[in-house]
C-alpha cells in the first residue's frame, strides 16, 4: 500500500520542505529589516517577502488537495510530475516576488496552468472511478484497448 502512494509522498514532503524554507526566510528578512512580530509591513523587500510567503501558503492546501486527488485517481506518476513542476513554479515566484512585484507573474502563471491540469486529471480520474463503479464503464479501460 505504502508503495503505491510513494511518489505522491514525495512530492509532499518536498513541497513542505518548501513552505517551511519560505516561512525561514521571511524571518531572515524581518530580522534584516527590524520588523518585529506580530507587525506584518515595514521595508518595501520585507512586504515582498512576506505577502510571496503568504500566498504560497494560501495556495498550499488547494495544491494538496488537487495532487493527491490526480495521483490517486487518475496517475500517481504524471501527478507527481506535475507536482515537483509546481514546486518549481512556486521556487521562480517567491523568488521573483522578492526581487520586484512583476517578478512573480512567470512562477505565478506556471503555477495556475499546473494547478488547472491537476484539478482537470484529478476530475477526469473521479468521473471515471464513477463511471466504473457504479455503470461498470470505465473511459480508461475503452481507452487502453484502443491503444
Amino acid at each position: 500500500m505504502a508503495g503505491d502512494l510513494i511518489l505522491l509522498a514525495a512530492v509532499s514532503l518536498l513541497s513542505a520542505f518548501q513552505q517551511c524554507h519560505f516561512a525561514w526566510l521571511v524571518g531572515k528578512s524581518r530580522m534584516k529589516h527590524k520588523v518585529m512580530p506580530p507587525a506584518v509591513t515595514g521595508a518595501p523587500e520585507f512586504d515582498r517577502t512576506f505577502r510571496a510567503q503568504q500566498n504560497c501558503v494560501e495556495f498550499y492546501p488547494i495544491f494538496l488537495t488537487v495532487l493527491w486527488t490526480a495521483g490517486w485517481f487518475f496517475n500517481q506518476e504524471l501527478a507527481s510530475f506535475l507536482g515537483v513542476l509546481y514546486v518549481f513554479a512556486r521556487y521562480k515566484y517567491f523568488h521573483g516576488y522578492v526581487q520586484s512585484v512583476k517578478g512573480r507573474l512567470t512562477g505565478f502563471y506556471l503555477n495556475l496552468i499546473i494547478l488547472i491540469c491537476l484539478i482537470t486529471l484529478g476530475a477526469a480520474g473521479i468521473v471515471n472511478s464513477f463511471l466504473d463503479e457504479y455503470l461498470d464503464f470505465s473511459i480508461m479501460k475503452k481507452l487502453r484497448k484502443l491503444f
